[in-house]
């Protein structure tokens, strides 16, 4: 994490000025130009190096900064990785065909999008991994989608939505249990209590997908047949392919570590693998751990469907994540996001101005740095005494740091969950965040909750004696 101090103090007013120039420019970058946001964002640090030697800062202060920046985003890189070898021994093994096939069976001639946002908000729910779910669960529908030649867009933001709320309200899920211990709330209070936006915003979603979702014709099913026989004729569908994916799933709920799981995910799956592949190209196994799972079934579209995974996949989204993160240790070192937040919480007095703050800081924090757990940490502990002070239990705070924190992360184009699932559903950032209705709902309904006063729980105040 950023633990280092700033070297120069700025007022926030100057921060602000140049974090509105550095966001405006990447954005410009991204939007207008439609150049790939590495470019943005190098530009960004390179314009953050040349304000920080204006300011007389040693060259060397700033590249540590840049460096501990990155350091912060390791462990993110090490997901990344596994993931990339969990979808590919999944292919494999047949456990995401498989998924692939029972998607086919859901589908129904209409609610189709609706569909997709129960299932993966019951499994995001389940296993309380948001990039799990839509690297496994999520491609799955994706591929429905590709057949049936519906929105891309549409599917990704109903599989991000369901992701991301069952990652929010599961008990399993790090950035729950995150936000409810920095601000030294009860777990499962805090989950109780963000039912009060949880599921108003979950009823809106549904109903938005629903109508979004068009009749399916008769022609589309006798496409989903070919491709479900297509799959049957590669070999691919077994009962015992789904053995790797309930076997995270356990693992998920025992709370072992994230790495494990994946790496055991991925070693039974490749077991499987050698089940159901020949023994002459068993040599040929482990070097799809990097290169991915290639399809060679003769129907291009399937093929284009199941050919993923594998480290090489995971090294766009690697790139731009240490780049977006070197940024951010950038913004600490100068003492620009230190400023912005110290301005923030300078001037709070009344319930509203506070949840707002709290919200926008959260929010802000994942614009600029990129990293959820950074927004729900420094947000967190930013805030908690501002919360105390106004009679608020820190269980609203918790909630605010999920509702603007959590789920805010997927919808900003260089930020660890954006990269990634723009990468594995293969649907920019920006083209599924209009439909991502769940994420753009949570922060309305807590600044909601925030100006009428309604769900907030109050600290009880002792009668003097």
């Amino acid at each position: 994490m950023f633990n280092h101090e700033p070297v120069i103090s700025i007022k926030s007013s100057e921060a602000l000025v140049v974090v509105l120039l550095l966001i405006s420019g990447i954005s410009y970058g991204m939007i207008k130009l439609e150049l790939v946001p590495h470019i943005p964002v190098v530009l960004g640090v390179t314009a953050l190096l040349v304000y920080g030697l204006i300011k007389r800062v040693e060259m060397s202060e700033l590249e540590k900064g840049m460096i501990d920046g990155a350091k912060a985003g390791l462990g993110a890189v090490m997901i990344f990785f596994f993931i990339g070898m969990l979808v590919s021994s999944w292919m494999a093994a047949g456990t995401i065909p498989t998924l692939i096939y029972l998607a086919f069976e859901l589908v129904t001639g209409k609610w189709f999008y609706a569909i997709v946002f129960i299932v993966t908000s019951v499994v995001g729910l389940s296993i309380g991994s948001s990039l799990t779910t839509a690297a496994v669960i999520g491609v799955a529908f994706m591929a429905v989608a590709e057949a049936l030649g519906l929105s891309l867009a549409i599917t990704a933001g109903a599989v991000v939505s369901g992701a991301f709320l069952g990652d929010k309200m599961s008990p399993l899920s790090d950035t729950t249990v995150l936000a409810s211990t920095t601000v030294q709330a009860d777990l499962f209070e805090h989950i109780k209590n963000m039912s009060w936006t949880t599921v108003p915003a979950f009823f809106i979603s549904l109903t938005l997908f629903a109508g979004l979702s068009p009749k399916i014709g008769s022609a589309d099913f006798d496409r989903l047949d070919e491709l479900q026989a297509v799959l049957q004729d590669m070999n691919l569908v077994h009962w015992y392919s789904l053995i790797p994916f309930f076997l995270i799933a356990l693992l998920a709920f025992k709370k072992i570590s994230s790495i494990l799981t994946l790496s055991i995910g991925t070693v039974s799956g490749m077991a499987i693998s050698m089940v159901i592949t020949e023994k002459s190209e068993w040599g040929s196994l482990p070097g799809m751990l990097f290169s991915g799972y290639r399809s060679q079934s003769g129907n291009e579209q399937l093929d284009s469907l199941l050919s993923r995974g594998g480290i090489e996949s995971m090294l766009f989204s690697v790139s731009l994540v240490l780049l977006a993160l070197s940024m951010g240790g950038l913004l600490f070192k100068l003492g620009i996001l230190p400023a912005l937040l110290r301005g923030v919480s300078d001037s709070l007095e009344k319930v509203p101005v506070l949840i707002s703050s709290a919200a926008a800081s959260a929010i802000g924090i994942n614009i600029l740095i990129g990293e959820q757990y950074l927004s729900i940490l420094l947000t967190g502990n930013t805030f908690a005494e501002k919360f105390k002070i106004a009679g608020l239990k820190p269980k609203n705070l918790s909630r605010v740091l999920e509702d603007a924190g959590t789920v805010i992360n997927p919808l900003v184009p260089w930020s660890v969950c954006g990269v990634f699932l723009a990468g594995v559903l293969g649907v920019d950032t920006l083209e599924y965040l209009p439909f991502a209705f769940f994420c753009l709902l949570s922060p309305i309904l807590t600044l909601t909750a925030g100006f009428t006063g309604m769900t907030l729980s109050r600290i009880e105040r002792k009668a003097a004696a």
